[in-house]
């Protein structure tokens, strides 16, 4: 065995303790590559890179860039031109990914990969390996946008897009849309934020990487309030210092769900706080997923807990109702009463409910004057009634009769068959794309996209309603049955008929112990969220219908005929802005701010953690 003296000039020893400083690797040392892709939409699973842009630097020095356009195999959408500069004729003689693909890994090797808004660039290359049959390096990857989110308030930017980073940071290239452009100016974003990381003590790259994964102390002392949740499906409640519920949450393995609140996998601000907050853990065992949900959502319902943002308040759901009177107007409300007319919905807020309305009257000449009408001769009319948009029932002439069949259109949209109101329309919506309106004609096709949709929510909740009861099952996975037993829309009764338990018995069981639904009859007895989750574990493959008591049907032929025009409005939206970043740079992820303090610690603050 050979060794050197530690006196020797220029050796190291063989042996040597090593201080604190010298674990991990600084971050001087590091190759960043960083990269930015432009691209014909934005899913990774159906469109393709156009442009690729990166550059390698380490200790603040630049190594190499790396700039290719890409053809993308397809006609790039005219949108996506006027926002990169890039058209079809750019790419039309450039190489296809599977030969650049190559080469930019090989520009990559070794390296720390960056990007702004990671998920994206990264799926997308991804993606790229995927379809090319490539193994898809094991790197490490930095997110600028989480660092951006950890280590700047709203004070300094009010948002976290590259756009209003690079600016801040004084970067030497402005983002452009193109891709060399953009991951330059992500370069400078990225030193100016590993600037912000000394005075906290992270000079490392796997501090770096660990920094958007740490764990409050706090939080993690209180892993013990987990030590007696269940496996299983389920509902959690945390409780506050009264006892009061603080967040209700479902899963299909309760303990796993809320131990991970005491991990780093929880980087939600709101959740970190209402941890803070919390005193014990609650878990009610149910026997499966539906029943779970069901539960969650009345118990969301009835405690209002601060820390839930959905379903809380069902109660402010709107409904548009056709009155019923000698002439008919339509009026939001709040509640459904049977044989009060003819209700339509429901809706999420206001301006939903108005759209709905809008789309009615642009089909139909229904008044829109409040209060009860008295015909005279003398009456002086409207302006809707000069403009053709109202039948002047006012004045007398239009009979309650004609007036009648203009309401009854109305009327049979909502029971069965939207195509009269709808039909007018569409039509409409046409001819004004054709005339060039193209902003009016968008106007309209949304309004009547909200109203196709409140049909069909209406048709699909009338389903359940008219059914006394009904129930179902599934396949549990392991050889039996869960069960769930259904009345006028209202789970009453769930269970598991285990593998080797006459499942006829054990339902007869189940139904003796199921809640018995008040209320009067041909009404829902349970929230519209609970009929649509009743709805939707119907749907799903594998679901039976064991008995119904009544008849299920849906009304022909509904909105089905109108699932083309949604489909197409969903893919109109989804293409107006595939790179829109509406929620200000951030992430699924949603780390806590670094203030500042001891160093690889965050502190954080209920008011600066708000975006």
């Amino acid at each position: 065995m050979t060794g050197s003296s530690p006196s020797a000039p220029g050796r190291r020893p063989a042996f040597q303790q090593v201080a604190i400083d010298d674990l991990g690797t600084p971050l001087p040392e590091v190759t960043f590559v960083v990269v930015d892709l432009e691209t014909t939409g934005g899913s990774a699973h159906t469109d393709a890179i156009t442009e690729i842009g990166a550059v390698r630097v380490r200790g603040g020095t630049v190594l190499g860039e790396f700039g290719t356009l890409v053809d993308p195999g397809r006609a790039i959408p005219p949108y996506v031109s006027v926002l990169t500069g890039i058209t079809s004729t750019m790419v039309a003689t450039a190489p296809r990914m599977a030969s650049v693909l190559p080469a930019f890994l090989e520009f990559a090797r070794g390296a720390v990969l960056v990007a702004h808004n990671a998920p994206f660039d990264i799926g997308f290359l991804k993606a790229a390996c995927a379809e090319a049959g490539t193994a898809w390096p094991a790197a490490t990857v930095v997110d600028t946008a989480v660092l951006a989110r950890r280590l700047l308030t709203r004070d300094e930017v009010p948002n976290n897009k590259l756009g209003t980073l690079a600016p801040f940071f004084s970067a030497t290239t402005l983002p452009t849309h193109r891709a060399l452009d953009d991951a330059k100016a992500t370069v400078d974003v990225l030193h100016g934020l590993l600037e912000r990381l000394g005075p906290l003590g992270v000079t490392t790259l796997e501090e770096l990487t660990g920094l958007t994964r740490q764990v409050d102390p706090q939080r993690r002392r209180k892993r013990h309030l987990a030590d007696d949740v269940p496996h299983g499906p389920g509902v959690y409640v945390f409780r506050g210092p009264g006892d009061e519920p603080l967040y209700v949450g479902t899963s299909n393995d309760l303990r796993a769900r809320v131990r991970s609140y005491f991990t780093a996998g929880e980087q939600r601000s709101r959740m970190t706080e209402m941890v803070g907050l919390a005193q014990r853990v609650e878990s009610l065992p149910c026997a499966h997923d539906l029943e779970a949900a069901v539960r969650e959502l009345r118990l969301i319902a009835q405690h209002k807990p601060r820390y839930n943002r959905r379903s809380r308040f069902p109660e402010r759901l709107l409904w548009v109702r056709l009155t019923e009177d000698a002439f008919p107007r339509l009026s939001v409300v709040r509640r459904v009463r049977p044989g009060a007319g003819v209700f339509l919905g429901p809706f999420a807020d206001r301006r939903a409910a108005d759209a709905a309305v809008a789309a009615v009257h642009d089909a139909l000449p229904l008044r829109q004057c409040g209060g009860r009408l008295t015909p005279s001769p003398t009456h002086p009319g409207c302006a809707l009634a000069g403009m053709g948009r109202c039948g002047a029932p006012c004045t007398g002439a239009q009979s309650p009769a004609d007036y009648a069949a203009t309401a009854a259109v109305l009327v049979g949209a909502v029971e069965a068959d939207p195509g009269r109101l709808c039909a007018p329309l569409l039509g409409r919506v046409d001819r004004l794309a054709h005339e060039g309106r193209y902003e009016d004609a968008a106007v309209l096709r949304d309004r009547l996209a909200v109203l196709v949709r409140a049909l069909r929510r209406r048709q699909r909740l009338a389903l359940l309603t008219e059914v006394p009861e009904l129930t179902i099952a599934r396949p549990d996975g392991a050889g039996g049955w869960a069960l769930s037993v259904v009345r006028r829309g209202r789970l009453v009764a769930a269970g598991v008929a285990t593998r080797g338990t006459p499942v006829r018995g054990y339902l007869q069981q189940l139904k003796t112990t199921a809640e018995t639904v008040t209320g009067p009859e041909h009404e829902l007895a349970a929230s519209v969220e609970e009929a649509e989750l009743v709805l939707r574990w119907m749907e799903k493959p594998g679901t039976r219908l064991v008995e119904v008591t009544g008849t299920l049907a849906c009304r022909t032929p509904g909105t089905g005929p109108l699932r083309g025009f949604l489909a197409l409005v969903d893919a109109g939206r989804a293409a107006r802005d595939p790179f829109g970043d509406d929620a200000g740079g951030s992430t699924r992820a949603r780390p806590e701010r670094v203030t500042g303090g001891a160093p690889g610690r965050a502190r954080r603050s209920a008011l600066a953690s708000r975006v």
